[in-house]
């Protein structure tokens, strides 16, 4: 609710159900427009019966005409022409990735080969270390693909035993180890499943790590027991350069290699890869997994909004190659035949449309500057005028535009004196006629504020100088009434009456109204510190709350009216104000409003008094600050909060 928590707080602004106001422009208009077509009923009928103007009939028929025709054949030739391309790129995207499937799996095939023979050489029981060397040498050595060679027995934890041609790794300032930091990342990452392995399944994975070597893991099954059971599996970490070079042409088709999961193996864009991309989140790769077919192709559009025709193809080793091609290129040839039609209708329309414009000027000039100049009414600005003199249908058009802007003028002048006089909300509803002699009963909180030692001070200075006082002042706290939204009733000399619920009310309106003196007494020592720079003398207030039934409404003659609140709710929040000499502060509330708003104020009981035509014993409070959000307790307090208390009239301090 509240918006700091210091000592001077920047209070609340009332709530949104206070604003009671209308629309400049609109409103206005509407209520003035009423006026001429009661009287005239001519003009009346001039206003319900619709025109078409000659230039609107000639423009909507060359149009029609034009478009229509070259529309037509536009539309039906590059939609005939497009239907084909697209049907063309299915079948291109089609073939594209069953060849490059083709391709990669001639090569992955080659790469499972390499790897058995390299793996039996591994398991091969030697004399001596020397003669192991010397296999591997005239073999995994001598090969510029595999970069590491592990074998794993099933059931342990870490390779049986590992060949590592470290001459790549290199290249990549990296070392031996640099094999130990690939399988932890697909460990962590489970990126490499040896189980599913071990049952049987071919394993090939992008294990290019950030700041890496492009690396793709092959892992096949190896060695089986007797009972046909996979004892040992062969995991080999190969160079993802040849397998790249297969995707690495560029052209309108984008054509790329992912594994069973989606993830990219190979890419024209090489970063992709060595990002470890996935490529899920594109339909045509999400058909391609959920599918049992071989091949497939699908239409799909991007979350970029782009359309894209695509293919897949299956190689028996589990990747999937994915080619496709954005409808945007491949249409280029359509759209350029759209275009060219197109511009052969623009053409003419520009012909036809120009010969029009001149037929038509002396008609549509006078509208055109009609239409501006309603913007700017629209915007507030009632002094244009339109000045059409033409003898025609259009002259009467612009007087008519005149007198309603004269109207709106003398209508926005009266409503801003309205404002000043009476406040929106009040003025508003005197604007629209909905105040009459008499009144209605209401639930309004009543705010009473006078300056402490006002006539000793009128005394001591000029006629001059105590309106520039009053003036300074009422300017202020009239803001901060009608910010919170209350109405000022009234000025009674130095006094101000203000009302909070009438002629409008919502639930929040004493939480709006003790929110507003608090204000005020921020302000107020503000504004005594602006006049202590001018060595003027300090200004103190009291201020009376207090809430109940009134009667709200208009009151005097058909000729002379003044909206007010009536009631003993009135009299006895002026006599609360009365009450704050006697206990020296400049704030008091009621019991009634106390108990209202207790849970958001700090509220201290000042104490009883009794009051003129009053029975009983008033309880009083004072307000020493709030209670914010957090509920934490927020003082607002200022060195003319409290003061000397003295004798009041009509109050007695019980």
């Amino acid at each position: 609710m509240w918006g700091a928590t210091t000592t001077k707080p920047i209070l609340p602004t009332a709530s949104e159900g206070t604003k009671v106001g209308l629309g400049q422009g609109l409103e206005l208009a509407k209520g003035f427009i009423t006026i001429p077509l009661k009287a005239d009923k001519n003009y009346v009928k001039a206003a319900v019966k619709i025109r078409i103007p000659i230039s609107i009939k000639l423009v909507v028929l060359t149009l029609i005409i034009i478009l229509g025709v070259a529309g037509a054949i536009a539309f039906k030739s590059t939609g005939l022409f497009e239907k084909i391309t697209i049907s063309r790129e299915n079948d291109s995207n089609r073939g594209q990735a069953g060849a490059r499937a083709t391709e990669v799996e001639n090569l992955l095939i080659g790469y499972v080969d390499k790897v058995k023979m390299v793996s039996s050489l591994l398991l091969k029981e030697y004399a001596t270390k020397e003669e192991k060397e010397k296999a591997l040498q005239l073999t995994f050595r001598q090969d510029r693909d595999l970069v590491s060679l592990e074998i794993w027995v099933k059931g342990e934890q870490k390779p049986f035993d590992r060949v590592v041609n470290d001459e790549y790794l290199k290249q990549y300032k990296l070392g031996a180890d640099y094999i130990e930091r690939v399988r932890g990342f697909q460990k962590e990452n489970q990126r490499l499943n040896l189980a599913a392995v071990f049952a049987g399944e071919l394993e090939i994975r992008n294990s290019t790590l950030d700041g890496g070597a492009p690396l793709v893991t092959l892992a096949l099954p190896f060695v089986t027991d007797d009972d046909g059971v996979i004892t040992h599996v062969a995991v080999a970490d190969i160079r993802s350069d040849r397998l790249q070079k297969v995707f690495g042409r560029v052209s309108e088709r984008l054509i790329y290699l992912v594994d069973r999961e989606g993830f990219l193996l190979a890419h024209p864009d090489e970063k992709q890869v060595f990002s470890n991309a996935t490529k899920t989140d594109v339909p045509i790769v999400k058909e391609a997994l959920k599918s049992q077919l071989k091949q497939g192709q699908l239409r799909f559009v991007s979350k970029e909004g782009e359309a894209f025709t695509g293919a897949f193809s299956r190689t028996s080793l589990g990747v999937t190659v994915i080619s496709q091609a954005s409808e945007r290129v491949i249409l280029e040839a359509a759209q350029s035949v759209r275009r060219e039609a197109f511009r052969i209708t623009g053409q003419a329309l520009s012909i036809a449309l120009f010969v029009v414009f001149l037929l038509s000027l002396t008609l549509t000039s006078p509208i055109e500057k009609l239409v501006d100049l309603t913007h700017a009414i629209a915007a507030g600005n009632f002094a244009v005028r339109s000045n059409v003199r033409s003898l025609d249908e259009l002259g009467q058009l612009g007087a008519a535009f005149d007198e309603m802007a004269s109207g709106l003028q003398e209508r926005d002048k009266v409503k801003n004196l309205l404002n000043k006089f009476h406040g929106s909300s009040v003025a508003n509803d005197l604007l629209k006629g909905d105040l009459q002699l008499g009144g209605s009963r209401k639930e309004v909180t009543v705010f009473f504020s006078d300056i402490r030692g006002f006539t000793k001070f009128s005394e001591g200075h000029t006629p001059e100088e105590v309106v520039d006082m009053l003036n300074e002042y009422f300017q202020i706290m009239v803001g901060i009434i009608n910010k919170n939204g209350g109405v000022v009733d009234k000025f009674i000399g130095d006094a101000i009456m203000a009302v909070w619920g009438a002629p409008t009310s919502t639930e929040r309106d004493p939480f709006n109204a003790v929110k507003a003196c608090m204000e005020m007494r921020v302000a107020l020592e503000k504004l005594n510190k602006t006049r202590a720079g001018r060595n003027q003398v300090p200004i103190k207030m009291g201020i009376g709350l207090h809430c109940g039934s009134v009667i709200s409404g208009t009151i005097g003659s058909d000729e002379r009216m003044e909206f007010t609140v009536i009631g003993d709710t009135v009299n006895q929040a002026s006599r609360i104000e009365s009450s704050t000499k006697a206990f020296g502060t400049d704030l008091l509330l009621s019991h009634e409003i106390a108990e209202i708003v207790k849970k958001e104020f700090m509220l201290d009981e000042a104490g009883k008094v009794e009051v003129k035509g009053k029975s009983e014993k008033l309880t009083l409070y004072k307000v020493r600050g709030y209670i914010d959000a957090s509920g934490k307790s927020v003082t607002v307090a200022t060195e003319f909060s409290d003061y000397e208390a003295e004798g009041a009239d009509k109050v007695k301090v019980a």
